[in-house]
């Protein structure tokens, strides 16, 4: 469903990302660890047009995106939570998730989202910008849903959660990789809430993926050498 091959990313001179390759299945949740500075940022906004491509491809059920806007790639099936969410602090919690409907023919927030996320359907009315950081988290997360993605890319979802709501966001995406069959692409430094959804695993650092694994087969020892400083 995602295919990346030979991804290389710079800042102008620098290069960033060197020569990443990794793909995501149908129904597949893939975490990419790492400590901060080592490239997951930059790998997620460059999946997502944000930052463009210095060589190597990236195919999104097998259409090549590689020079595309960010907008077409959310027509050809990419969604994007960014890091610090980044919700509409003056929309309403409905609001917030309709801007995701913007291309979709009918403008009604699917039921399932707010089955998906039970504190949505009591909040809709409520501003985005009164709502907890892991309300925020949850919201984010609806509104890149509802563009019906192929592939969804969550950048650090668990950052600055408290624990009770991680567990929660993380049953969320596994039921919502059950039901839609999406591939889930998530960047993470906790290594528990990647082994609640992950079923394959890689470290990133420096800009190269380092390390390759199943969920069963983790070595919980081995990534957290790679992600303390």
């Amino acid at each position: 469903m995602l295919k990346v091959t030979d991804l290389h990313v710079a800042y102008g001179q620098s290069e960033a990302l060197h020569g990443i390759s990794f793909e995501g299945r149908a129904n597949e949740t893939v975490a990419i660890m790492g400590r901060n500075g080592m490239g997951k940022t930059t790998l997620f906004k460059s999946l997502m047009g944000v930052l463009p491509t210095r060589s190597g491809t990236i195919e999104v059920a097998g259409q090549d995106v590689t020079r595309d806007e960010s907008f077409r790639r959310v027509g050809k099936g990419i969604a994007y939570v960014p890091q610090g969410r980044m919700v509409f602090p003056t929309l309403t919690v409905e609001e917030n998730i309709q801007t995701g409907l913007e291309n979709a023919r009918h403008k009604v927030v699917p039921e399932e989202i707010y089955a998906l996320f039970p504190v949505l359907w009591d909040m809709r009315r409520r501003k985005g910008g009164n709502l907890s950081g892991g309300q925020q988290q949850q919201l984010a997360i609806a509104r890149a849903l509802v563009t019906d993605p192929k592939v969804l890319l969550l950048d650090e979802p668990t950052e600055g959660i408290q624990p009770s709501i991680i567990k929660d966001i993380a049953k969320a995406l596994n039921e919502i990789r059950k039901l839609r069959r999406i591939t889930i692409v998530v960047s993470e430094q906790v290594l528990s809430f990647a082994m609640d959804v992950a079923d394959r695993l890689f470290v990133i650092e420096g800009g190269r993926l380092v390390h390759e694994t199943t969920r069963a087969g983790t070595d919980e020892q081995r990534i957290k050498s790679y992600l303390s400083v």
